[in-house]
């Protein structure tokens, strides 16, 4: 089952389980659309892998099968890509 991540490896934006603003690749690294888009050209920083909109649960889903609560952020922050 998806984690659910609730913020943005790069910039740390709230990422509310609903969010449609919400990116992750196969591993379920999370990021924000517009650091997908700004810095990183649709690929994880971290596995190399493609970045897709993360599905959302329904919310009568939520109350058995929360979203975590764990931040995940690069602490050196992310490689902006667009600079490359």
């Amino acid at each position: 089952m998806l984690q659910l991540r609730p913020n943005c490896e790069c910039c740390d934006r709230d990422l509310a389980p609903d969010s449609r603003e919400a990116m992750i690749c196969s591993f379920e690294c999370t990021f924000c659309a517009d650091c997908v888009e700004s810095r990183l050209k649709g690929a994880c920083p971290n596995c190399g892998g493609e970045l897709v909109r993360r599905p959302v649960r329904p919310a009568g889903k939520l109350a058995n099968n929360p979203a975590s609560t764990v931040r995940v952020l690069k602490a050196e922050g992310c490689v902006d890509m667009s600079a490359a």
